[in-house]
């Protein structure tokens, strides 16, 4: 049996999830979404990633960014490998893609704040 602490909503329900030949049966749950995230992290798990890039600029040497969508949680170490390497030398804003399609998952990596033009 594997237990895993769902994290959708404030609930916070204990998921007990038992493996079988015929697949696996979720209980705990005290909402469907508990039992969809049980579902999605046996079969796919999904993360979004937080972090933050360096840039050219002294005033703002890094910039909070994140992924657009949720990504597959094994692709994570891929792109942070690529993050890390990656120098933003343009002014964006909120919301502006800094890296598109990144690591060929369909999600772009957006800036979560600014760093415009003064």
């Amino acid at each position: 049996m594997k237990e895993l602490i769902c994290i959708v909503c404030p609930n916070g329900c204990t998921l007990h999830i038992d493996t079988d030949s015929d697949g696996f049966c979720v209980s705990g749950h005290k909402c469907k979404k508990g039992l969809l995230f049980a579902q999605s992290e046996m079969q796919d798990p999904l993360r979004t990633v937080c972090t933050t890039v360096r840039t050219v600029f002294p005033e703002t040497p890094v910039l909070s960014v994140r992924t657009s969508k949720e990504i597959p949680k094994s692709k994570i170490f891929e792109i942070m490998q690529h993050l890390n390497g990656f120098l933003l030398t343009e002014r964006i804003g909120i919301g502006e893609t800094v890296i598109g399609n990144i690591c060929g998952t369909d999600a772009d990596i957006i800036a979560t704040d600014n760093i415009l033009k003064e």
